[in-house]
């Protein structure tokens, strides 16, 4: 058994740049010890605990869309639902070590496994 350690994505809004190109897609690795403690050094999340969130996301996305770089700018400017899904996407692969959600159908009452981050409820 082989450990996953990077996991796709596709952001339900995207990214906008800012010559207007919108990006979704996207990778987000396993994070290690020192990427959840170097950020404590940083001023930004001294003075505000809840930018820490911000500084991690931008540690563990190595992909997203054509961007050369995923930086602490390109996370602060994501939609609201776009950096909540990021949220719970971190959680779900850093805590449970994978992004699978169990759901029910609600026709058939079967079980079954879909993977979080693959563009559900796009429209």
């Amino acid at each position: 058994m082989t450990l996953q350690t990077e996991f796709n994505f596709t952001l339900p809004r995207g990214y906008v740049d800012s010559e207007g190109n919108l990006h979704k897609d996207g990778v987000m690795r396993l994070a290690t010890a020192f990427d959840e403690i170097a950020p404590m050094k940083d001023p930004r999340v001294q003075s505000n605990p809840g930018y820490l969130a911000v500084i991690l996301l931008s540690r563990v996305i190595t992909q997203l869309g054509d961007l050369q770089q995923v930086n602490p700018k390109v996370i602060e400017n994501l939609f609201s639902v776009d950096f909540a899904f990021l949220e719970d996407l971190y959680r779900r692969v850093n805590e449970l070590g994978h992004n699978k959600i169990s759901v029910t159908c609600p026709e058939c009452d079967a079980n079954f496994d879909v993977v979080a981050g693959g563009g559900l409820g796009e429209r």
